[in-house]
Parts: structure tokens; C-alpha cells; sequence
């Protein structure tokens, strides 16, 4: 048996849309379909979790144009249909992640060596402002009067940090490195 397919929702209604129909309760028709369409879109896509997923996302999108959908010939059909849909949106997106994750290649990075893991560790114990301050010379090259001027401090602040910094890491790479 072939559905036809429902309207869409940019297109005018149907011959006869105008018709005055009865009533429908959104939550009684929710009740008397939700569990069919969700055993049609499990047995296309394989998954219940999913195809109750499916179904409640069709339903969703219905709920919210639900005057103009219940004026159908079939709202079932219109809510298959935009559950199908979705399936296939999915798969679509999945088969791309795929792909993507496919060509991609193992990349093997080196292990950090000894000397930045100990340069980390002493940074680490500097006062934020400290570590900053080494970090914006040394890493970014940034002059002594650029890194006053983003921390809005004087010169010599900066200065101090710096000495403090060097001051305080020498010490503790110094201990690190007598040790066997």
C-alpha cells in the first residue's frame, strides 16, 4: 500500500481544507498513534530508544502547527513523514561523521619532556599575576611596557613580577634538577 504524501506547509491547503471537521484533541490523537508510528520507526530504524525519539520530535512539530494539521485528510501521515525524515537526517549526518572520521589520520604526539613538565610545575606555584608576567614576556614576546600597560600597572610592577617569577622558579627548578 503507497501513502500519499502529506502537504506541505508552505503549500495552500487542500480542496476541502476550509470544511468545518470535528474537534480533535491533540493529547487523544498523541494517545491513539504515538505507539504505532513509534513500531514503524523502530522496525525502519532498528532502535526503540530512537524511534520513540523520532516520533515524540514529529509530534512536537505538530503540536505547534496542530490547527492546521489536524485539517488533513491524514495527520498521521504528516507526522510519518516528518518522523521518517528526520531518520533519514540522521543517517545522513552519521554517514558524514563517518567520512570525516575516516579520512582523518592517527596523529601520535611526543610525550611532554622532563624540562617542560618541571618549567609547568614551577609556574604553577608563581601568584597569578607572576605567572602572567612571565608567560606574556617570554611566550608571547611582549615588551615590559605592553604587559603594564594590558595589566594597568606601572614599569617597575611589571619589573618586580619578573624578578620575583625568575626569582622563585630558579629555586624551584634548581631543587628539582639535585634530585636523582
Amino acid at each position: 500500500m503507497r501513502l500519499s504524501t502529506p502537504p506541505r506547509l508552505d503549500e495552500p491547503p487542500p480542496p476541502g481544507a476550509g470544511r468545518k471537521l470535528p474537534e480533535v484533541d491533540f493529547d487523544a490523537f498523541y494517545q491513539a498513534h504515538f505507539r504505532a508510528l513509534t513500531v514503524q520507526l523502530c522496525a525502519y530504524t532498528g532502535d526503540l530508544g530512537h524511534a520513540q525519539d523520532l516520533v515524540q520530535e514529529a509530534f512536537c512539530r505538530a503540536f505547534s502547527r496542530w490547527q492546521k494539521i489536524v485539517q488533513y485528510e491524514d495527520p498521521v501521515a504528516w507526522i510519518r513523514k516528518v518522523a521518517w525524515n528526520l531518520a533519514t537526517s540522521r543517517w545522513r549526518r552519521l554517514r558524514t561523521a563517518q567520512l570525516f572520521l575516516r579520512r582523518q589520520r592517527e596523529e601520535h604526539v611526543p610525550a611532554p619532556s622532563l624540562d617542560r613538565v618541571a618549567l609547568e610545575a614551577a609556574l604553577a606555584l608563581l601568584p597569578p599575576n607572576q605567572r602572567r608576567a612571565v608567560v606574556l614576556h617570554y611566550l608571547a614576546d611582549m615588551s615590559i611596557s605592553e604587559i603594564a600597560s594590558q595589566e594597568g600597572v606601572a614599569e617597575g610592577t611589571v619589573k618586580s613580577w619578573l624578578h620575583r617569577a625568575r626569582t622563585a622558579m630558579a629555586v624551584h627548578l634548581t631543587d628539582r634538577g639535585a634530585q636523582p
